[in-house]
């Protein structure tokens, strides 16, 4: 903007000079030529008075003394001819062109007896010319850059606080709630409007942060009755069973069977609004900073070949090979981070992988920039383009995303049903970038999905 500014200063300056100076020095190159062709014609008469009365006597050797004296004074060429044309009297050197000629008669007593011509070089008078036009020209330089200085100037004092502002805006786009504009010089105009933006990130922090605040206090009140809820759910459904178990095969038997149905659904159900708090409370802690030990440096396999032993029971159940591949890489990340990202990609890649299906955990280094990435692949249906794009919305799911055989009843890691709540890639995406990272879902050579999350190179 900067420049643009500076630009039109000096195009408009420019404009200015070229409609004050051109019509200015071609005004003064008219006037000259002008000048000099009255004093043409003026030179021609008075050599023609004095010629007057030398043509018809015998005093043309006067005449041409007069004509040389008259010559070495203007520095011109000048020729007398009498009334035959002839050549009566001339001196000086033919100026180069261009020349000015100037051809009068001389009359007396109303009878033409000869006639002068002076041949005048224009060259002096273009001279003049050309050195006026130069003055022009460099006091139009003289404007141009006084323009460009004043230029420089404005635009610096008009585009001042319009750095600082959009270095707030990009922090603020990127998540930064804390992204002040502060004191900006400059318009009173741009200072208004950062001082309006102030006021707005202040009230998108102000409910961001209530939101956030909510959300994780809704999250982890929640948790304890949920919990209650679920054990004696748990404590009624082995009571049932055993009543079941117990009495004789009549109606009353039939009813308890039934009981103890809907009780394992209503546990379900339970557990899977389980789910979904931790799942809210871990975003809470994630975007208000609360989401584990800091950044260091951690050997990916280390890493990978823990959460590999983790699931590996989990995957025999679901009848699915899991494999780590071995890299010898190195990234920047948090371990609780990093666990919870490999955990809920794992989860979701047992949920998506048919029975005796193979899922690989392995790690590559982009030669293009200084990132590992970490690869989860299953061989699941796969994902459209759009429904990858999507993926990371928080309380998504793809059409037909649960598992049909997850009546089968396998535990995560934490002794819970698997089955999504639409949370998992949400979190994994702010976990992610909470270290510095991105996520993002690719297809794999015929079908299934590979979830990639980059992070950076530790530093030397």
């Amino acid at each position: 903007m900067r420049r643009r500014l500076i630009t039109s200063y000096l195009a408009l300056t420019l404009v200015v000079l070229v409609v004050l100076e051109v019509p200015l020095a071609l005004t003064y190159r008219s006037r000259e030529r002008q000048q000099l062709a009255t004093a043409a014609e003026r030179d021609a008469y008075q050599v023609g008075n004095y010629a007057e009365d030398t043509l018809e006597g015998d005093a043309r050797a006067d005449l041409a003394g007069y004509v040389r004296s008259f010559a070495r004074s203007t520095h011109d060429r000048v020729e007398v001819y009498d009334r035959a044309g002839r050549l009566v009297a001339a001196a000086g050197a033919s100026p180069p062109a261009p020349v000015l000629v100037t051809d009068i008669p001389v009359v007396t007593s109303g009878k033409t007896v000869g006639r002068v011509r002076l041949v005048y070089g224009a060259d002096r008078v273009d001279d003049r010319i050309h050195s006026y036009w130069l003055l022009l020209a460099l006091v139009g330089l003289g404007c141009l850059a006084a323009a460009a200085l004043v230029g420089v100037f404005l635009s610096r004092w008009v585009t001042q606080p319009l750095g600082p502002m959009r270095a707030a805006a990009r922090r603020l786009g990127h998540g930064d709630l804390s992204a002040r504009v502060g004191p900006a010089g400059g318009p009173p105009e741009l200072q208004e409007m950062a001082e309006t933006f102030d006021d707005m990130a202040a009230r998108l922090e102000e409910l961001v942060g209530a939101q956030e605040a909510f959300v994780a206090d809704a999250s982890h009140q929640l948790r304890t009755p949920l919990t209650a809820l679920r054990l004696r759910l748990e404590n009624l459904e082995a009571e049932v069973a055993e009543t079941a178990s117990d009495a004789p095969a009549s109606s009353a038997s039939a009813s308890a069977a039934e009981l103890a149905d809907d009780l394992a659904g209503a546990r379900q159900e339970t557990q899977r609004l389980s789910r979904l708090v931790d799942g809210l409370l871990t975003l809470a802690r994630a975007d208000r900073g609360e989401d584990g030990e800091a950044r260091r440096r951690l050997a990916v396999d280390e890493v990978t070949a823990e959460r590999v032993e983790a699931w590996r029971p989990i995957a025999e159940e679901y009848q699915l090979e899991l494999v780590s591949e071995p890299s010898g890489l190195a990234i920047t990340a948090s371990p609780d981070r990093l666990a919870q990202v490999l955990d809920n990609l794992l989860a979701n890649a047992t949920e998506a992988s048919p029975a005796h299906g193979r899922i690989r955990l392995w790690a590559d280094h982009r030669p293009e920039g200084a990132w590992v990435e970490v690869h989860v692949t299953d061989q699941g249906p796969g994902l459209t383009p759009e429904q990858r794009a999507r993926a990371f919305d928080r309380f998504w799911r793809a059409p037909g995303a649960t598992r049909a055989d997850s009546a089968r009843g396998a535990s995560g890691v934490n002794g819970e049903t698997l089955g999504g709540s639409g949370l998992g890639l949400a979190i994994v995406a702010r976990l992610v970038a909470a270290d510095g990272g991105a996520a993002e879902l690719r297809p794999t050579p015929g079908h299934g999905v590979d979830a990639v999350v980059r992070y950076p190179v530790p530093e030397r």
